[in-house]
């Protein structure tokens, strides 16, 4: 477990590193360096994620790359689906969405920015106890459908929700008759 943290620790320090590398442009940001910069930061990876993620939390450092930084979240869909938090995974989906489409290559990326939205929730139903996981897993996957269809999770229905509720209320009685 020691080994898988501190490489995890290492994944994101190469990150930040290489974040830090081209966060601070000597001239104006080309279109092409924007468009590297979006690409790096919608891909599958945890390592795409956290670079993301670090981004934004230093938003003045990406001044000149002109980004969208707003979010609904996940629109009308909650952001926590019975305590899953799937919120930031959903702020990174709308990046990706409203970034490409700002400079006209949506149609080209929106499988990929979808694929890691994906990810993104099936990581987070990773940290869930593996009672409750299947219930967040079945939510990820429904939220993805939404987004991969429709282009967003404001189509994810109560009855969706309904069902992972159930499946997590079967799953947490059974762990407690184990």
């Amino acid at each position: 477990m020691p080994r898988r943290l501190a490489t995890l620790l290492a994944s994101g320090a190469l990150a930040l590193l290489a974040t830090l590398a081209i966060a601070s442009p000597a001239a104006a940001v080309t279109p092409e360096q924007r468009l590297s910069v979006l690409s790096s930061w919608t891909q599958t990876s945890a390592t795409s994620y956290n670079s993301w993620s670090s981004a934004r939390l230093n938003r003045a450092a990406w001044a000149d790359y002109a980004f969208n930084w707003s979010t609904d979240y996940c629109s009308s869909s909650p952001d926590n689906p019975l305590g899953f938090t799937f919120n930031l995974s959903c702020y990174r989906h709308d990046f990706g969405y409203r970034n490409y489409k700002a400079v006209g290559q949506f149609p080209a990326n929106k499988s990929r920015v979808d694929s890691a939205f994906y990810a993104d929730l099936k990581r987070v139903c990773a940290t869930y106890n593996v009672v409750v996981r299947p219930a967040c897993y079945s939510l990820a996957w429904t939220y993805y459908q939404a987004v991969d269809i429709f282009g967003t999770v404001a189509a994810v229905q109560q009855a969706d929700i309904d069902r992972a509720a159930r499946m997590k209320a079967d799953a947490e009685r059974r762990a407690a008759r184990s």
